[in-house]
């Protein structure tokens, strides 16, 4: 079972364990896969759809994995029927994650998270540094016209830059033509909205601040001599 890039990011960042807790998990493609690699013994398929659990539920019988899977219909971890090794919680937005985190903040205690925020990723790693994880890993996929953002995090102290809130501390560290890229993409994405907020009403203080990082990255030091393909 083909994973399009963005699940095949996550799969890539999740330690093998016995456990692993897929909140908002869809039709379950991501968790079925990773049983199917043997990166893990159980998998919790987790959403607020009931409807999108059926569909994982005809899945993993027609695979006959059903006695490797668990459903629960429920609002982010609070459905967990189980202690998880590793959480994996994508394709919402940074504020939605970050509150996953913060309620669930017991129940997911010593598990790994595995993240992919569709925006507010400057958010959620702030979050993560507030409730006392360190990021251990970030990647990068390209799907459908759009960069997304993956990161691993544990418990650990962290002290993140406000450039690597914004651009990511792995990201930034580790660099490449990827990121490059990415940059790039982002800080057309950024300077778009500044605009439309000089225009309007809005407060343009943090864009203006955010055009200025993604800049700094792309044009000073080790990656600003060259502009990427912003393709």
């Amino acid at each position: 079972m083909a994973l399009d890039a963005r699940l095949e990011m996550l799969a890539r960042m999740i330690e093998p364990c016995g456990c692993v807790a897929d909140i908002g998990a869809d039709h379950g493609y991501l968790g079925i896969e990773l049983l199917l690699r043997g990166k893990c013994g159980h998998v919790q398929l987790l959403d607020v759809s009931a409807a999108s659990l059926d569909k994982a539920r005809q899945l993993a019988y027609r695979l006959d994995l059903m006695d490797r899977v668990s459903f629960g219909v429920g609002d982010g971890a609070e459905a967990l029927t189980r202690r998880a090794d590793c959480a994996v919680i994508a394709g919402m937005g940074g504020r939605t994650i970050a509150g996953i985190l913060e309620r669930g903040r017991a129940v997911l205690a010593g598990a790994q998270l595995v993240l992919q925020p569709n925006r507010g990723a400057e958010l959620l790693r702030r979050t993560l540094m507030e409730l006392g994880y360190a990021i251990r890993e970030e990647q990068l996929a390209r799907a459908e016209g759009r960069w997304y953002v993956g990161m691993a995090a544990r418990a650990g102290v962290a002290a993140y830059s406000e450039a690597e809130l914004i651009a990511g501390p792995i990201l930034m560290e580790r660099g490449g033509p990827d990121f490059r890229a990415y940059a790039a993409y982002r800080l057309g994405t950024v300077r778009k909205a500044l605009s439309g907020a000089l225009k309007g009403d809005a407060d343009p203080k943090e864009l203006t601040k955010e055009v200025k990082i993604w800049e700094e990255i792309l044009y000073a030091g080790d990656g600003g001599t060259n502009i990427p393909d912003r393709g």
